[in-house]
């Protein structure tokens, strides 16, 4: 990506010289031509200059691509028309065309060089991803340290990152703290504090402080390697949009030299009039080239694939993007996608003693389990009142399968768990109608009170799903979770339709029923191993970056990097705005060219005019087509 860079970075100082130098030696020509009087061939000679050297690239192509077979393309149609322009003052009772033709030329070599421009602009946008491909990693080897090619480092390497440099690979901190530059990866702009235990990403760049971090994926399974190839190969997908262009052009262009040929050559053996009328197909066949649609279709999108790029948004190809903006449907998994998937205390509800009393029970007899839920209460101890107290005794700690636990607290037996454990020590509870899990306590005496433990819903996912009902986008969840949460979830979001206690594989049947059912593009958005199925099986796969499974991204055609559900909507506008600049840049370009060909074909459009509706219209296209950089 760097040597495409570089190189189109040569083309764009190459294109802008020969224009500068083809400009300058047009005007000189045409101020000597018009102070002194000369014969025509000496004209046509001086102009040949300025031709030439305008467009020797342009003639060069033409013929290089006839040699392979490719005859109809714009440089062919270009060099006709232009030489053409040239040599038509040589016709009996004709005019001299030599400034039009070189103008022609200059005209179209500068309606190239805005393509250059565009597309390094284009290029910009996505060049902050190409910058987080890591030059070295500094591996530990012993008591030294190596500089290496991450391509070298395994799987449990240590490697050390000092302030300032990338995360070379993925891994987790084992030694140190710092904050991380996350914006070439998420589009995120704040930096991210990150701690021992913590996973650092490849592509994180360190802000302030030396870290070690223990290797997990070797370079070529690392979250930098995959987004760097992602991004490279975006464009093999092409939309539908440009795939009609491309087919398009490839059967305009011959019909377009037909009939160029038809009007040379049929009202000339009618009228007599042979000069006008090759003049005429010189003009139309200037008009009719078709760059402003080849150039500007496929700019368009790779415009808003790099400014969704730069938002955090990998959009596999312009077909993705062209799809997503027809959505109808967007079914949805909840654990981890809609859900923070961590189970955290949501509630508590004491019978007796108050609630941090209830939660202190709670979290020492748990403290020697490393069960989900023993791990929430724990937590939710920690937050409030610090580690668990050291000087508290703990004994006859019992795991009681499907259960809880039982365990002596300060020499007083206390359970936790559910209705059955409470049914078992026959304690009378509290029925509660909180949704979520109900973890009970209990001393060997009397029902204490119980705590309500759930997983939390994401911040922007409420504001998520608000937005895509004004979009007209209909919502569907799909869970493995029991009935009654998927209920409440749903009902918390407002989710038009859900389904619950779906296995993996039901998963996919259900998606089966809602594609058939469904009026228009269906996507699909998921985290896990688990989702990867569904994600491949709908018209559209996204998954949530940060956390997915690389089966969920492999599977996806696009991937959210920092799992800000809020982001689809920043994709779905993304792409809506790059359809209309589409849909704009070829609506215009068609109505130009076939009302100058109009005009052409009855003499009503000078060289000049035809110029315009050639490379004028490619330079406001691709000016449109820019704007796909800007979308906010």
């Amino acid at each position: 990506m760097q040597e495409n860079t570089d190189s189109q970075l040569d083309e764009k100082t190459k294109k802008g010289k020969q224009l500068i130098i083809s400009t300058i030696l047009f005007i000189a020509v045409t101020i000597i031509t018009k102070l002194v009087k000369m014969p025509i061939v000496v004209k046509f000679i001086l102009y040949l200059v300025p031709y030439f050297c305008a467009g020797y690239d342009v003639i060069r192509e033409a013929f290089e691509n006839i040699k392979k077979g490719e005859i109809f393309d714009e440089n062919f149609l270009m060099t006709i028309a232009t030489f053409g322009a040239m040599i038509i003052g040589f016709l009996p009772n004709s005019k001299e065309e030599f400034t039009e033709a070189c103008f022609v030329m200059i005209f179209y070599q500068l309606g190239e060089f805005f393509e250059i421009l565009a597309e390094n602009n284009s290029k910009k946008s996505i060049s902050s991803l190409m910058k987080i491909r890591p030059d070295y990693a500094n591996l530990i080897k012993g008591n030294k340290i190596e500089k290496v090619d991450p391509k070298d480092v395994k799987i449990d390497d240590i490697i050390v990152i000092n302030p300032g440099e990338k995360v070379p690979l993925d891994g987790i901190i084992i030694k140190g703290t710092t904050n991380f530059n996350t914006v070439a990866i998420t589009g995120e702009s704040l930096p991210r504090k990150a701690i021992v235990g913590e996973e650092a990403i490849s592509g994180y760049i360190n802000i302030n402080g030396q870290i070690e971090i223990k290797v997990t994926k070797l370079f070529k399974d690392s979250t930098v390697s995959k987004i760097i190839d992602l991004v490279e190969n975006a464009n093999e997908n092409k939309s539908k949009s440009d795939k009609f262009i491309t087919k398009f052009s490839k059967i305009y262009t011959p019909i377009v030299v037909l009939a160029a040929l038809i009007i040379a050559i049929i009202p000339s053996i009618i009228t007599k009039e042979y000069v006008k009328w090759i003049s005429r197909a010189l003009t139309f066949l200037v008009v009719s080239c078709p760059c402003a649609l080849v150039i500007s279709v496929p700019l368009t999108y790779f415009g808003g694939i790099g400014g969704a790029a730069k938002k955090g948004i990998l959009i596999k190809g312009a077909n993705y993007l062209e799809l997503l903006s027809k959505l109808k449907v967007l079914v949805f998994d909840k654990t981890g996608t809609l859900t923070k998937g961590v189970f955290e205390v949501v509630a508590i509800h004491p019978n007796i003693l108050d609630e941090n009393k209830i939660l202190h029970l709670a979290a020492h007899a748990e403290n020697f389990s490393t069960h989900p839920i023993a791990n929430s209460l724990k937590n939710a101890y920690k937050k409030l009142n610090g580690n668990i107290d050291d000087d508290c005794k703990i004994e006859d700690v019992e795991e009681i399968a499907g259960m809880g636990m039982k365990a002596k607290v300060n020499n007083e037996y206390i359970y936790v768990g559910n209705s059955k454990l409470m049914d078992q020590i026959k304690i009378k509870y509290s029925e509660c109608n909180k949704k979520g899990t109900i973890i009970h306590v209990a001393s060997n005496k009397e029902y204490l009170g119980h705590i309500i433990i759930s997983d939390v819903i994401k911040e922007d996912s409420k504001n998520t799903i608000e937005k895509l009902h004004k979009l007209n986008i209909k919502t569907i969840m799909l869970t493995g979770d029991k009935r009654e949460i998927a209920k409440d979830i749903s009902d918390e979001l407002n989710i038009d339709e859900y389904h619950a206690e779906l296995l993996p594989q039901d998963k996919v049947t259900k998606l089966e029923e809602i594609l058939k059912k469904a009026n228009g593009l269906v996507a699909f958005v998921g985290d896990g191993i688990n989702d990867a199925p569904v994600i491949a099986r709908a018209d559209i796969g996204i998954s949530m970056g940060k956390i997915s499974s690389d089966a969920a991204i492999e599977s996806s055609d696009i991937v959210l990097m920092d799992d800000k559900l809020s982001k689809i909507i920043k994709a779905i506008e993304i792409s809506k705005k790059t359809q209309k600049i589409a849909n704009e840049n070829i609506i215009f370009a068609l109505a130009i060219k076939i009302l100058v060909l109009i005009l052409a074909f009855f003499g009503l459009a000078p060289m000049y005019l035809a110029v315009f509706a050639d490379v004028g219209v490619t330079i406001l296209d691709i000016l449109n087509a820019m704007r796909t950089l800007k979308i906010k």
